[in-house]
C-alpha cells in the first residue's frame, strides 16, 4: 500500500492537491448494504469548508461531493467508493510570485528537496490541508457505520492560543454548543474569548495554534492489535497526518509523566455485577486495545505559518537571503476547522478495527 493509503479493512487512498482540479477519497472495504447519499457526506464537509465566518479563509469553496462508483440504488455495494470535490476558487497566482522562496513553517523546502523542484507549489498542493477534505469524506461514511453499532465520536476545541477552556463540560454541552460557535467550542462564554484572541491576533497579520480534544463514546473493550497495529498507535498515526498536527496524547498523557503510579492507575470495581472502571488516566486504551471507557485523546496544533509578517527565507534559484511577505487567503487559526476533521479521523480507525474484528460485518442487514 502507498503513502497515499491507510487502513487495512477500511482503507483511505486519496488524491488530488490544493489548486488542481479536485480533492478525492477512494474508500475501499466499506461494507455492502450501506444508505449512502451525497447529501450525507455534504453534512460532515459543510463543518471544515472555508469562508463560512469572519475567522476562516475567505477561500469560497462549495465543496460538493460527487460520488462516482461503489453506490447503486442509494446502496454502497462492497466495491470501491471514489468520491470526489472539485476545487473552484483557486487563485494561484500569489504563489507563482514566491515559487523560489521557501515559507518558513511550511513544508515548501522539503518537498521540494524531495521531489527536485517538480511538485506542485500552489497553495501548498499535496501538502496543503486542503487534503483533509479526503479525510472528512471518508470520516463521513465511517460515522454512517459507526452509529450501528452505537459508538459517537465527538471533538470539540479547548484551547486557543492562551485561552484555555476552564470550565468542565458534558458530552451534551459538546452535542449542543460545538457547531453554533464559529470557534467549534463547548462553552459559549470561552468561545468568545477565543473568537476574540483569534480576531486581535489576526489584525496584527499573526496566527494561533490550539488544541482540539475528541472523545469516543460506546468503543467496546478489545478493539485494536498490539503490537503494531496497537489502537492509540493507529489512531495517533491517522491523527498526525492533518497537517499542522505536532502532538497527539491520550488520557492523562504528558502529565502522567508527573504522576505517581498510584495517581495515574485507574482502578477497578464490581457494580451490580459487572466490572468497572473508577477513572480514565489511560484515554480508553490501554497495551493498545480499547478498555470499554471513553476514548480520550487531545490533538495540538500550531499556529497557522502563513502570516502577513515580513519573515527571513530564501531564494532557491539566485541562493541568496532574502525576506517574504505572505499574501493569499489563509486562516488565521487552523484549530476551528480542524475540530470535524478530527472526528473524521478517529472515526475512520475505529471502523477499520471494528470490521477487522468482525464487530461490523462485511454486508449489513
Amino acid at each position: 500500500m502507498s503513502s497515499n493509503s491507510i487502513g487495512k479493512a477500511f482503507a483511505l487512498t486519496c488524491f488530488g492537491e490544493s489548486h488542481g482540479k479536485c480533492i478525492g477519497a477512494v474508500i475501499d472495504g466499506c461494507p455492502a448494504g450501506l444508505l449512502l447519499s451525497e447529501k450525507d457526506i455534504q453534512s460532515e464537509l459543510g463543518k471544515r469548508k472555508p469562508g463560512v465566518s469572519k475567522i476562516t479563509s475567505a477561500r469560497q469553496e462549495e465543496d460538493k461531493a460527487e460520488i462516482l462508483s461503489g453506490v447503486f440504488n442509494g446502496f454502497t455495494t462492497g466495491a470501491p467508493i471514489c468520491i470526489i470535490v472539485q476545487n473552484r476558487d483557486v487563485d494561484s497566482r500569489p504563489y507563482e510570485l514566491i515559487k523560489n522562496k521557501p515559507r518558513p513553517g511550511h513544508a515548501d523546502y522539503a518537498a521540494h528537496l524531495r521531489y527536485g523542484g517538480f511538485n506542485d507549489y500552489r497553495g501548498g498542493g499535496r501538502f496543503s490541508g486542503r487534503v483533509t477534505v479526503a479525510y472528512t469524506v471518508a470520516g463521513a461514511i465511517a460515522k454512517k457505520l459507526l452509529k450501528k453499532i452505537n459508538i459517537e465520536v465527538l471533538a470539540h476545541t479547548v484551547q486557543v492560543g492562551r485561552i484555555r477552556l476552564s470550565k468542565k463540560v458534558t458530552y451534551e454541552d459538546i452535542r449542543e454548543n460545538v457547531y453554533e460557535n464559529s470557534v467549534r467550542c463547548a462553552d459559549p462564554e470561552t468561545a468568545n474569548a477565543m473568537e476574540t484572541e483569534i480576531l486581535k491576533v489576526m489584525r496584527e497579520g499573526d496566527s494561533l495554534g490550539g488544541i482540539v480534544e475528541c472523545i469516543a463514546l460506546g468503543v467496546p473493550a478489545g478493539l485494536g492489535n498490539p503490537i503494531f497495529d496497537s489502537l492509540d498507535a493507529d489512531l495517533a498515526k491517522m491523527l498526525f497526518n492533518i497537517p499542522a498536527v505536532k502532538g497527539v496524547e491520550f488520557g492523562a498523557g504528558f502529565h502522567a509523566a508527573s504522576l505517581k503510579g498510584s495517581e495515574d492507575n485507574d482502578l477497578f470495581a464490581m457494580e451490580k455485577g459487572r466490572v468497572v472502571i473508577l477513572t480514565n488516566n489511560s484515554g480508553g486504551i490501554l497495551g493498545g486495545l480499547s478498555i470499554g471507557m471513553p476514548i480520550v485523546a487531545r490533538i495540538a496544533f500550531k499556529p497557522t505559518p502563513s502570516i502577513a509578517k515580513k519573515q527571513r527565507t530564501v531564494d532557491l534559484v539566485q541562493k541568496r537571503e532574502t525576506e517574504i511577505m505572505l499574501s493569499g487567503r489563509h486562516d488565521p487559526c487552523i484549530v476551528p476547522r480542524a475540530v470535524p476533521i478530527v472526528e473524521s479521523c478517529v472515526a475512520t480507525v475505529l471502523v477499520d478495527h471494528s470490521i477487522r474484528m468482525g464487530i461490523i460485518p462485511q454486508t449489513l442487514k
